[in-house]
């Protein structure tokens, strides 16, 4: 998996996970339920970049 891609997917995971913890501190379910769908996407984008890379070999 190339650096850069896996820092941006793993960038977007933790930017999740710090707008849900914002989101569970305020009350504000949507900010929450928002945060739970970044992790959700970075997750899934590195989960998909690393099966590109096992059929690269």
């Amino acid at each position: 998996m190339s650096t850069h891609k896996k820092a941006k997917n793993t960038g977007e995971t933790i930017k999740g996970k710090a707008k849900e913890a914002t989101g569970k501190a305020t009350g504000n379910e949507s900010l929450e339920m928002e945060g739970k769908i970044d992790q959700t996407k970075g997750d899934a984008k590195q989960a998909i970049q690393k099966i590109k890379d096992a059929t690269k070999h």
